[in-house]
């Protein structure tokens, strides 16, 4: 109480200085080459709208400054001699903080350098330009605005075509019907591993996001037929950017919400240096919301997190651009059946365990970025990461009349650590305005510390699956080409190649994307390729029971051959319609001819990865499926989001019989709606829905009877994923409230998950205690809050 009394209090002396209004703010930024990431210099800025007309041109270095700038939302105007104009619609002008705007122009090739022609900006394209196809660029506003989206990158993109969730309780993304262990993170450059609290070793997704949307950029997301330069992966690719601090003001931000509670600083070390700092610290307040009764998928246990994201910039005049990044957390929770009662909205504890899981993440990067001249660049990174894992079971004892707890018994542990070392370098030449290459290297040393061993056979005796302590490493290279033959016509095409040291598979990937623009505003898209991708490590280290022997270790890369067609069609400048079509066939997964119906293409969302030994590369599947979408993008007011996916996803075992994949839930289909109003002078009013339909998700169904016998859940392998859960259906309702001040901007918001309350069926499972099977749901009605203040 002593908590909300002080928070109240701070609340109170900021809406007293509300209605000191300032009417304008400064947009800054700076304009570069598209390919070349040279400044443009001279490159002329303006807001429209503004009477008189305001403007800036950019200087030696390609920045420029807008002073004055009203508040509100604005369209900017960008254009330079012998490049394609843009117009970016809808940015953002608040009291409390700078606008910074980082911008590329591309080169055209069809006209006299004395004239200008004009291209609407997409408002999805990406930051990288070698993806042409099953790719989208993102806002921080996006993350931020969505319904039910709580600030996290992943939920988000789960509004996008072809992209589904695993549940309520995760944020493991579902792409095209692969496993979330397909996805790669990517950080400023450098491959991170999963970024999400409570998040298992192999797996990409948790409760809790690590990322922080305060401190991110614009950023990319594909979801297939990706660019040479990703590798390692064979479902996505987050490619993130973290923003660099303000340079000429330093700006302050506090929040509290479900995520946490967090303080935020950014800006000059000095007043005479170009050089910058962004921080950002989060500790979790999940205690609060427990104790005010809202359920969160845990029971009676509270996840307990914190993390950091920093990054410090260093702009220097002839030896390049110097950065360091960093973002890392710790996590930990006890999911103590001993202590409580079935509960059917608990998504986590088990009714015969004790577990008490903790994990951290933390990842360190070096960048230096380098011109030899107006063509050419070269980016060096440099990082360490560090991912750790421990959990302890206990197995609980209960008297059969009473259901009484009588006796804990130590079940067993596993302790698990990754640290790795990662060098890359990549070199990009702009040959001329139709031609750029990238050519780059990777590599990455594993440090593997593995520890995992537990009672099996009824508790009658102790089984070690891992005891390996050691070091690997994965070495890769590319190179990829554009050629664009006017400004209708781009093809990309490159080649990547990856070599696993510890049993010296390799893989050569050639890919290959074409995109015509026949009309100013319709193009039609075709891209391919073969793509690879590492087991989850601990995969390679299971050991045979009785035996020191690694079964497992020559396991080869799962493979994937990509095809995808797109067609898309600007039926206005804030209005998209799009089609794409896949296919996608997987080879070389790790099936168990020991249980015939088990394949890892399966696993991911959960916290583990499910191991057997004696695993050989002889399982396939294969993807295929149609993605509309139809977006109305943020203007007159309000914006909307509709897309639907239908699609097919299957396997085939060590049988060679082929069944569904445990995410062929067949269709997905998304309705996102937001409105604005203006409230006074400068307050703004926010109305966000989110609505969610999607096939429900496969499960292997429970033998009853044999698990009565056996008092442990008994699963009916050869019917494995036959089962199909009830449909899917979740309504989310977001209000929020902007205020500007003086200096400062305030922000609010409700965001009330499943308004409608059903019972959407999670899993189920078999209880010893009841001797029968048990249903859990997914989350009920999940009411979120949050305050931002900017300053």
């Amino acid at each position: 109480m002593k908590t909300l009394r002080t928070l109240s209090f701070l609340i109170t002396c900021l809406l007293v200085q509300a209605p000191l209004w300032a009417q304008t703010q400064t947009i800054r930024g700076r304009i570069l080459d598209k390919q070349s990431k040279f400044p443009l210099i001279g490159a002329n800025v303006v807001v429209l709208g503004t009477n008189p007309l305001k403007g800036a041109a950019t200087d030696g270095n390609g920045y420029f400054v807008i002073n004055a700038v009203p508040l509100g939302r604005h369209q900017i105007r960008v254009s330079y001699l012998g490049y394609q104009e843009q117009t970016i619609p809808n940015v953002s002008v608040n009291a409390g903080k700078q606008t910074i705007l980082n911008l590329a122009l591309q080169e055209s090739i069809e006209i006299g350098e004395e004239i200008v022609i004009k291209a609407e900006k997409d408002k999805t394209r990406t930051n990288n330009d070698m993806a042409l196809l099953s790719a989208r660029g993102f806002t921080i506003e996006e993350t931020s605005r969505y319904a039910g989206s709580r600030n996290d990158p992943s939920r988000m993109a789960q509004n996008f075509a072809g992209v589904s969730g695993a549940n309520d309780s995760r944020n493991d993304i579902i792409i095209r019907g692969n496993s979330p262990t397909g996805l790669l993170w990517r950080l400023d450059g450098v491959d991170i591993p999963n970024p999400s609290h409570f998040g298992a070793l192999g797996t990409t997704g948790g409760p809790v996001s690590m990322l922080n949307y305060n401190t991110l950029a614009n950023s990319d997301f594909l979801t297939g037929a990706f660019p040479a330069e990703y590798g390692n992966a064979v479902s996505g690719v987050f490619d993130l950017q973290m923003r660099t601090g303000n340079n000429s003001k330093r700006e302050y931000m506090a929040q509290i919400g479900f995520n946490g509670l967090e303080l935020g600083a950014e800006g000059p070390f000095s007043k005479n240096s170009n050089a910058t700092y962004l921080v950002n610290y989060r500790y979790s307040t999940l205690a609060l919301f427990n104790a005010a009764g809202i359920s969160f998928g845990t029971g009676t246990a509270v996840p307990n997190y914190q993390d950091l994201s920093f990054k410090v910039d260093i702009p220097t005049k002839n030896a390049g651009r110097f950065s360091v990044f960093g973002v890392g957390g710790f996590s930990n929770i006890d999911l103590l059946s001993s202590e409580t009662e079935f509960d059917p909205n608990d998504l986590f504890t088990q009714s015969s365990d004790d577990i008490r899981q903790k994990t951290s993440m933390g990842v360190v990067g070096f960048t230096h970025l380098y011109f030899f001249n107006k063509s050419t660049f070269s980016q060096l990174n440099l990082a360490v990461s560090r991912a750790t894992e421990g959990v302890t079971i206990d197995s609980v004892l209960r008297d059969d009349v009473s259901k009484e707890v009588q006796q804990l018994i130590y079940r067993g542990a596993l302790n698990f650590e990754q640290v790795k070392y990662t060098l890359r370098e990549q070199i990009n030449h702009k040959i001329n305005a139709r031609n750029n290459i990238n050519l780059g290297v990777i590599l990455d040393w594993y440090q593997i510390s593995m520890v995992d061993s537990f009672l099996v056979n009824n508790g009658s005796r102790f089984r070690k699956f891992k005891d390996f302590n050691g070091g690997s490493a994965l070495l890769r290279g590319y190179f990829q080409w554009q050629h664009r033959f006017n400004d209708r016509l781009t093809l990309n095409a490159g080649v990547h190649y990856q070599q696993f040291l510890l049993n010296n598979v390799s893989a050569i990937e050639p890919r290959a994307a074409l995109k015509y623009s026949f009309t100013p505003t319709q193009s039609i898209s075709i891209g391919a390729g073969m793509h690879s991708q590492l087991q989850p490590l601990q995969v390679y280290f299971q050991e045979q029971e009785g035996t020191r022997i690694r079964t497992n270790e020559n396991l080869g890369f799962t493979q994937s051959n990509h095809l995808v067609l797109g067609y898309d069609n600007s039926l206005s400048p804030n209005l998209r319609f799009k089609v794409e079509a896949y296919y996608q066939q997987l080879n070389n997964i790790p099936v168990d001819p020991a249980l015939p119906q088990f394949s890892l293409v399966n696993a991911g969302t959960d916290f583990g990865i499910p191991v057997r030994d004696n695993m050989v590369n002889e399982g396939t599947g294969v993807n295929y499926g149609v993605e509309i979408t139809l977006e109305k993008f943020y203007s007159r007011g309000y914006y909307f989001l509709v897309t639907g996916s239908f699609f097919e996803s299957k396997y085939e075992g060590f049988d060679k019989i082929e069944r569904n994949t445990a995410f062929n839930g067949n269709f997905v289909a998304n309705g996102l709606f937001g409105k604005e109003w203006k409230i006074g002078k400068k307050n703004t009013l926010a109305l966000d829905l989110k609505a969610t339909y999607a096939g429900g998700r496969r499960v292997i169904p429970i033998d009853l009877a044999a698990s009565r016998t056996q008092n442990q859940e008994v699963l009916i392998y050869e019917q494995s994923f036959d089962q199909k859960l009830d449909d899917y259906f979740r309504l989310d309702f977001k209000l929020g409230f902007k205020m500007q001040g003086k200096r400062i901007t305030q922000e609010w918001f409700i965001d009330i998950q499943n308004i409608t309350n059903r019972q959407n069926v999670f899993t189920f499972s078999y209880s010893p205690v009841a001797r029968d099977i048990q249903t859990t749901y997914q989350l009920g009605l999940f009411p979120l809050v949050q305050w931002r203040i900017l300053f």
